[in-house]
């Protein structure tokens, strides 16, 4: 049997286990490069692969609904080990999908580790190598130096950059239950849900108002020079951001009171709500939702403890803030993510410009299969443009419009949304469209992957 020489996969993320994970499952050897332990980043704790340093979150399961809820039923499907992983290690969440984030990873760790087709070499990668002729760069938002200088290099301009926050978690023996209560909003069940899977936290209106004053006066994290002028992804704003935007603005995002009741106080709706989410399969974390944060240390905990309820929370992680790079990439890749200008190298994961866990473990799984069919000798298998992998690649690749003045570029990180998809043909009542796309998503999904991919899983 002719050898087969190996793809090289550099980063083991999110975006890179998968892409590793579909190249061995379609017989294409792998070697896995992760600059973790050996040269530790600033937010993780860990060297295992698909470490979670956010939310323990892959936001909704609903297929029927939710962009992001089709986009998991597609993975799944596809043989997506981050899916499977996730369903394997799912956590009581509501309507959402959230995971034990340590087992989370340890799983896909084990399973890359285990596989005899996939070769882990720790340690940094500053240059590929010029004789490696297939290669997926998948670093994600904590791109090395070095090699970001490469890229750089490659692609003749600068990165772009944006600043990404981290929410607190709570040891729940510390939370005051005189004061919270369990309930989902609208007491929605999920795929590990009861429909009471948060912790609630009610604040009136007096409350509320003082919370945003702390908020804005609070002493936030100083920038540095070179990232002054490094804007936020509006998708996971720190707290303190919002507040500053409006008084109203976290009453109407994170805070939003409705679909809540307090069973103490039933006739009384609460003015807001500051929500906790199981963080691990043990119950004794739990996550404050939507709480991203660039305050100090110190500051989190005096504000935070001002919350009913949280008065004397003891926090496993305090909130923390890093930058993401990406890349322009509907101007520098091609319809398979390969870099036009050296197009042995293709790029995965949050660092083309998709955002979420979910979409860039997404896109790391086309840039496998891509690269799988590319050493095999076979045309690469574009996904329906219908469906939210084909969605998000088109978002990726092409579907962004350049700005015709001479401003700055405008291609921002975008989560998968409804709003990628192309319109519905015929008529559908308005309150029919979402199911109409998800329905629509999943019957060309399943002709794609009959006519294109049916050898991947002999």
């Amino acid at each position: 049997m002719v050898s087969v020489p190996p793809v090289h996969v550099i980063g083991g993320g999110l975006a890179g286990s998968e892409a590793a994970w579909q190249l061995a499952r379609r017989g294409v050897p792998v070697v896995v490069h992760e600059m973790r332990p050996v040269h530790p980043t600033a937010v993780h704790k860990s060297g295992q692969f698909a470490e979670l340093v956010c939310s323990n979150s892959f936001r909704s399961d609903d297929a029927q609904a939710s962009a992001i809820g089709l986009l998991h039923a597609e993975m799944r499907r596809l043989g997506s080990l981050v899916l499977h992983a996730a369903d394997t290690h799912k956590l009581p969440a509501g309507g959402a999908l959230a995971v034990d984030r340590d087992q989370f990873a340890a799983a896909v760790t084990q399973a890359l580790e285990n596989h005899p087709l996939v070769t882990v070499e720790r340690g940094e990668i500053s240059t590929p190598s010029a004789e490696w002729d297939n290669v997926i760069v998948a670093t994600g938002p904590l791109t090395s130096a070095a090699l970001a200088d490469t890229i750089r290099t490659w692609t003749g301009e600068a990165a772009l950059a944006f600043f990404d926050a981290i929410a607190p978690i709570v040891h729940r023996e510390s939370i005051d239950f005189d004061v919270t209560w369990f309930q989902s909003r609208y007491d929605k069940t999920g795929p590990a849900g009861s429909g009471a899977d948060y912790i609630n936290c009610p604040l009136n209106r007096e409350q509320y108002n003082g919370f945003v004053d702390a908020l804005i006066a609070g002493e936030k994290i100083a920038f540095r020079d070179f990232e002054a002028d490094t804007p936020y992804f509006d998708g996971c704003l720190p707290i303190e951001v919002m507040a500053e935007r409006g008084r109203e603005t976290l009453r109407h995002g994170p805070m939003k009171p409705f679909g809540l009741t307090n069973p103490r106080d039933p006739e009384r709706k609460p003015y807001a709500v500051v929500q906790l989410r199981q963080d691990n399969k043990l119950g004794t974390l739990f996550n404050m939702v939507g709480f991203q944060t660039k305050l100090r240390h110190a500051e989190q905990a005096r504000i935070f403890r001002t919350i009913p309820g949280l008065a004397k929370a003891e926090f496993a992680r305090l909130g923390g803030l890093h930058r993401n790079t990406f890349i322009n990439s509907p101007k520098l890749l091609d319809e398979t993510l390969r870099l036009k200008a050296m197009p042995r190298v293709r790029f995965a994961g949050q660092i083309t410009g998709c955002e979420g866990y979910v979409e860039s473990a997404a896109i790391g799984l086309l840039a496998g299969s891509f690269a799988a069919a590319e050493r095999r000798g076979e045309p690469a298998a574009l996904p329906p443009a219908t469906t939210a992998h084909g969605a998000l690649l088109n978002h990726v690749t092409g579907g962004h419009i350049e700005t015709i003045d001479a401003g700055a570029g405008s291609f921002q990180p975008m989560n998968v949304n409804f709003g990628l998809f192309p319109p519905l043909t015929g008529h559908v009542a308005r309150d029919g469209r979402k199911a109409a796309l998800c329905a629509r998503a999943l019957a060309d999904l399943e002709s794609w992957t009959g006519a294109a991919l049916a050898h991947a899983a002999e």
